[in-house]
């Protein structure tokens, strides 16, 4: 069992301050099992939606809940919609006696009933597999290649791992969309998948992949929504400040998860990855991952001039411009790009980040970093 220090801290916080907090995140990403180390699954306060009996209890929800007092846990919450304006009026009660935890994967339902049942009575967190300030930086090649899903990471060897995230994959298209309320075909949606991991790290072309698929690209356009609300990519967003030069304004696609990126483009062990034509772009979205989980930064983008410059990773911390600059590279040197980007965004500093393992400076701004040093440059540190 890997702790998770993080989600622990913040969920404890959150509880303490809110009378809903919301825990979201990707299946098999380890929500249960953190809410089963605060309330114990056999307590009569914890409701697990997937267990039909518990379901049906739930017809009544305002009376099954509104006499327990202390954390009350609902697992797989967007299972019924119904619950949420009864959350609404049991969190409006004078010293709220009870505080309400709800987990979910993403849905349509559970987005929108968050957003209008229970406005500003909820506070949301979202969780992800296991990071490198959890596994320790001596996992990083096994966490890049497996990924960070607890099952996956934590697999006898690279076979059982590699078919935990096919199995995984299969799940997901065949019952979990249709249970989060996407109403598509799991074939036409595993064909997208697969084609969209072409684009990992590049920018959407929504019109040449429907064209591939004989789809409309509206109907391309609803399946990478449907990827994103469920934690499957993530579309980073241009810098969109007019700054006088033709700016980049499609978003990039990054996988969100390694392990499911190499299972499906076929990636079975290190080796495969090693020789593998993506293996610069796996590294950047690896590394992209796991600096915008650690700093939390409050809005990301990138940075490219057509037929110029880019930044693959421009952060607004704690306002500092910070960017990010991903090389697969032994030793990284200074690029007139860099300076460019510099200069045109005005930056606090740069980062470029590297597979190696030793710090150095390009100049005044510009550091080399390994990923566990861009850790340690917020002042924290990786193990």
């Amino acid at each position: 069992m890997i702790p998770r220090l993080f989600y622990t801290q913040s969920l404890q916080r959150a509880l303490g301050r809110n009378p809903v907090v919301a825990l979201i995140g990707p299946r098999q990403c380890g929500k249960t099992t953190l809410a089963r180390q605060i309330l114990p699954p056999d307590h009569r306060n914890y409701f697990d939606l997937e267990d039909p009996l518990v379901a049906g209890l739930m017809e009544n929800s305002k009376t099954l809940l509104e006499g327990l007092t202390g954390l009350v846990v609902i697992d797989e919450a967007q299972r019924e919609p119904r619950l949420f304006p009864v959350l609404r009026v049991l969190a409006d009660r004078p010293q709220n006696p009870a505080t309400f935890l709800i987990l979910g994967s993403a849905s349509p339902e559970l987005s929108r009933q968050s957003a209008e049942s229970l406005a500003g009575r909820v506070e949301i967190i979202e969780m992800q597999g296991l990071n490198l300030s959890e596994t320790g930086v001596q996992a990083l090649d096994t966490l890049w290649q497996r990924g960070g899903f607890p099952r996956s990471f934590l697999a006898a060897d690279e076979g059982d791992s590699f078919d935990w995230r096919r199995n995984f994959i299969r799940t997901f298209l065949e019952r979990d969309l249709a249970s989060l309320g996407f109403g598509m075909s799991p074939a036409a949606m595993g064909r997208f998948w697969t084609m969209l991991a072409h684009y990992h790290g590049q920018n959407w072309n929504g019109n040449e992949i429907a064209s591939s698929m004989g789809i409309a690209p509206n109907t391309a356009r609803s399946y990478l929504d449907a990827l994103e609300q469920t934690f499957m990519v993530r579309r980073l967003l241009p810098w969109h400040t007019n700054i006088g030069k033709r700016l980049v304004k499609t978003p990039k696609i990054y996988f969100r998860d390694s392990g499911v990126f190499h299972a499906l483009t076929g990636i079975r062990s290190h080796i495969d990855l090693l020789m593998h034509p993506k293996l610069g772009a796996s590294w950047e979205g690896f590394a992209l991952e796991e600096i915008l989980r650690f700093h939390q930064p409050e809005e990301a983008f990138f940075y490219a001039v057509h037929s110029s410059c880019e930044l693959d990773l421009l952060m607004l911390l704690r306002g500092r411009k910070v960017g990010v600059e991903f090389k697969r590279a032994d030793a990284p040197k200074l690029t007139r790009s860099m300076q460019t980007v510099l200069a045109d965004l005005d930056l606090d500093e740069l980062w470029v980040v590297y597979p190696g393992t030793r710090s150095y400076e390009l100049s005044e701004k510009v550091t080399v970093l390994p990923l566990s040093g861009c850790f340690e440059s917020a002042g924290g540190a990786v193990v």
